[in-house]
């Protein structure tokens, strides 16, 4: 039985073929694997693009979807071991997953991080418990450590405008917030992109650097595809080569929950005149939601190179091929 919660489940060379399979069904190419199939989506944290796109890639190839969110609809899930359950948590989260398994095809959880500490969510305990103890497929709709469809469809957007992405300059840019936010959206993405072979420089203040475990694995993962993973402190590193800009907020490292204080880091914004410094063809990426001219000033979301809409409509895609690669395997 296979699952896919994390970058190492399909590795560089499932990434390419995922990715390739998400651009045949976006030239008009069905899955049948998804036909008749019953996907369950279990949301422990908010969503918007991650519920709708699950909605509309199974219901578009025939499949159907269960939705579920915590405090809306289902009882509230306990989730520590040897508990007394004598306070408001109904239903134990071992029952639930034992339940959903004899319910639908493969099961779809979000959940987010602790922001206690980098290592316990990279660990990522309570998503691996889910995955041990779901007897259905599982797939990540983001936990503590990884977001791997948005990595994906990041690498498929990424994709569309270069067929050959090794050597490909990518800054990967951390930008300001009014609140600390988990590193699975940016762990991921380095990841996929170090897979794509690109030449990729993680731009962050110094205190926000990515984990060093992930960091490191993708400098093996492009150094194996003649691409680079280099680090910078500097707000205007090399913005003049980059073709691939991708920007997104992600708490201090090793104590990611750290509240920021007023103002904290503003000239890492991104300016309305931040695209006129690169490439004429470089494009501008965000996986969403964005705070409007606390990240980015929305002037530059109105430049045409600004391709954060491609993403979200290629979540449809990728996830549909990474279901059908699940289903493949014939559970």
């Amino acid at each position: 039985m296979r699952h896919l919660t994390r970058f190492a489940d399909l590795g560089a060379d499932g990434v390419e073929r995922l990715i390739g399979r998400a651009l045949s069904f976006k030239s008009g190419c069905i899955p049948d694997a998804l036909r008749g199939r019953i996907l369950i989506l279990l949301f422990l944290a908010p969503s918007l693009r991650t519920r709708v796109s699950f909605q509309v890639a199974m219901a578009r190839a025939g499949g159907s979807t269960i939705v579920l969110e915590a405090g809306g609809g289902m009882w509230p899930l306990e989730t520590r071991v040897g508990v007394v359950m004598d306070q408001d948590r109904i239903e134990h989260i071992e029952e639930a997953l034992g339940t959903l398994s004899r319910y639908g095809d493969a099961l779809a959880v979000r959940v987010f991080a602790a922001l206690e500490s980098d290592a316990l969510d990279l660990a990522d305990p309570f998503l691996n418990r889910i995955r041990a103890g779901a007897g259905i497929p599982v797939i990540s709709m983001e936990s503590a450590a990884e977001h791997p469809c948005q990595g994906l469809a990041d690498a498929m957007t990424i994709r569309e405008h270069h067929p050959d992405s090794r050597q490909l300059p990518v800054l990967l840019r951390w930008v300001p917030h009014v609140k600390p936010l988990p590193k699975a959206v940016p762990n991921s993405f380095l990841l996929t992109a170090a897979a794509l072979g690109c030449r990729i420089t993680v731009s962050a203040p110094l205190g926000f650097e990515l984990p060093a475990s992930v960091i490191g694995a993708a400098r093996t993962l492009a150094a194996a595809r003649g691409g680079g993973v280099t680090e910078s402190a500097d707000p205007d590193c090399g913005l003049e080569g980059q073709q691939v800009l991708y920007i997104k907020s992600w708490g201090p490292s090793g104590d990611p929950g750290k509240p920021p204080p007023s103002g904290w880091h503003p000239d890492w914004r991104i300016g309305s005149d931040w695209l006129e410094r690169t490439p004429a063809q470089a494009l501008l990426l965000h996986c969403l939601p964005l705070r409007r001219n606390v990240e980015i000033e929305e002037a530059a979301l109105r430049n045409p190179r600004c391709r954060i809409f491609d993403q979200a409509e290629n979540r449809i895609y990728v996830q549909q091929a990474a279901l059908e690669w699940l289903w493949e395997s014939g559970t």
